[in-house]
């Protein structure tokens, strides 16, 4: 072979191994993410689920958003001022911000949002958590108009929203999906249909390329978002997979790159298998049964009290969910911020065999016994976990002679039987912390509160208290107010709580950025992948 011959070969094979360099330099970076539920919708107005929530943080952002570490940062607006008075507040945006079809974001853009969600005829669930805004509550019961919201756009760039009083937690409550907003055009162009591929115009770090039902979402990378060139990640595809033994198999296999949950009976198994790639923490939420409060029996609180009572929570939380979780006696999680301990019940340091004396008492006095027994039907969401808990949940009630029957069905049906108002005797839920305050989870028994009051109950004083504390501006009597409510809770027992929540993911090593938090958020943004 010549050595011209030989020279061209040399730099046609250095050519090629450039080639193949450059090639995996720019090869698309895709992540694989478990989500434990299958989305009901993408419309953010209309969201109400974690498994929505983490999502839509990826395609939306608010005027604030999360952090890697789950705290709330500077998001669409670039920085904001708070009134001497502490309720108004104006917010700033940051300078060339674009929609992902090329339209620039306005101040008006989020004047539309909230004022959209306020709408009665949006049907948003959620849009009480908003009810810290001037006439908002008024407006999505219908006694005011949209535009009488207490969000105005100043100017192009400047946002300024007014409160009906000051509220601590406000800018954190910002972070939640009900503060992301829509595309005016697109909504106002296609309807319901908005939110379709092809139809859905982002203004996060991620647009929606695919949404097959029961199968994925695949969101890219949004080339317009503010911050573009820090996103590291092309390509986000997120699988809903309830069946957690399942969706440990797909990590293992290594179809998944991350887990957001995993099957608690198998906690030793797998921590002998990945080690350091279970990652456990905290979580700001408590896994409750909820009680239909308004239908006989369950209306009578002896009925309730009895049914809390017979709950072993320290070995549901041992034994079927590997000490993930901890055992709950109160409707709050402790570390709540602008609060303190919380208020349990009393019983909380009592022995099983006494509570189980008194759940019979209470169960007798209600005119239940032998040869009349407690038939109550649990309804919940399909996972391993939830199956596990009920189950044993109803062993613990047959000591006391309570028949249990079950109805299951997936997460999109089961929430949405709830919200719905559909019939139930007992069911499963859970809540975790939109924002780190009190108010977060009481609210949601108000009476007033259709889209979460799910047993219908309602208490007069509890209501009272509430209202008391919204406008309590001292923050320590505030808190004292929220305890007084929590314990009637605690009393009249309409949800019963049964563990706090902790977090548990399986996370890849090539996952990179990856912080566990308690609020249990992780933008996709913040994250890279080695191939």
């Amino acid at each position: 072979m010549s050595s011209w011959i030989k020279r061209t070969a040399l730099v046609a094979v250095a050519t090629a191994a450039l080639m193949g360099a450059m090639n995996a330099a720019f090869a698309e970076v895709v992540y694989n993410r478990a989500n434990s539920g299958e989305p009901e919708t993408l419309d953010t107005h209309k969201t109400s689920t974690v498994q929505e929530a983490h999502i839509m943080r990826d395609m939306l952002e608010g005027l604030v958003a999360y952090s890697a570490k789950g705290e709330a940062i500077p998001g669409q607006a670039e920085k904001w001022e708070v009134a001497d008075d502490g309720k108004t507040y104006r917010f700033t945006l940051r300078s060339g911000l674009k929609w992902s079809n090329g339209d620039p974001v306005t101040a008006e853009d989020f004047v539309f949002s909230y004022r959209r969600i306020m709408d009665p005829a949006t049907g948003a669930k959620y849009a009480n958590i908003l009810y810290p805004i001037k006439n908002a509550e008024k407006i999505n019961k219908g006694q005011a108009k949209p535009e009488e919201l207490g969000v105005k756009a100043v100017d192009a760039k400047t946002v300024e929203i007014t409160l009906e009083a000051p509220t601590p937690y406000f800018i954190e409550l910002l972070t939640h999906q009900t503060s992301l907003p829509v595309h005016k055009g697109s909504v106002e162009k296609f309807g319901k249909d908005f939110v379709k591929p092809g139809n859905m115009v982002t203004n996060g770090a991620y647009k929606l390329a695919e949404f097959v039902p029961n199968s994925h979402i695949k969101l890219v990378k949004n080339e317009h978002y503010y911050d573009a060139k820090n996103v590291q990640i092309d390509t986000v595809n997120y699988f809903p997979t309830p069946d957690f033994a399942a969706m440990v198999r797909r990590y293992e296999a290594g179809e998944l790159d991350t887990t957001d949950d995993v099957p608690a009976d198998q906690m030793k198994s797998l921590k002998e298998r990945f080690k350091d790639q279970v990652k456990l923490g905290p979580y700001l939420g408590t896994w409750y049964l909820v009680v239909n409060s308004s239908k006989a029996p369950f209306n009578d609180v002896r009925v309730r009290q009895a049914l809390s009572m017979l709950v072993d929570r320290e070995f549901i939380s041992e034994q079927i969910w590997g000490q993930t979780m901890q055992p709950g006696y109160s409707f709050m999680p402790p570390g709540v911020g602008n609060y303190g301990e919380p208020a349990y019940m009393d019983y909380k340091d009592t022995s099983p065999i006494d509570r189980e004396d008194k759940a019979k008492a209470l169960l007798k006095e209600a005119g239940f016994g032998p040869g009349k027994p407690l038939k109550v039907e649990i309804r919940y969401n399909t996972t391993d976990n939830n199956r596990n808990t009920v189950i044993a949940v109803s062993e613990q009630w047959k000591q006391a002679g309570i028949e249990t029957s079950f109805i299951n069905t997936d997460g999109k049906t089961h929430f949405a039987h709830l919200r719905d108002g559909g019939d139930f005797d007992v069911a499963r839920y859970g809540w975790i912390a939109d924002y780190s305050d009190p108010n977060n989870f009481l609210f949601l028994l108000k009476s007033d509160n259709k889209g979460f009051n799910y047993g219908k109950y309602n208490n007069p004083q509890f209501d009272k208290l509430l209202d008391q504390a919204a406008t309590e501006l001292d923050l320590k009597k505030r808190a004292d107010l929220m305890k007084q409510a929590e314990a009637i809770l605690m009393k009249d027992m309409p949800w019963i709580p049964i563990m706090y929540y902790g977090k548990s993911n399986l996370i890849s090593p090539k996952i990179k950025g990856f912080v566990q938090n308690t609020r249990g958020v992780y933008p996709t943004r913040f994250l890279s992948k080695t191939q």
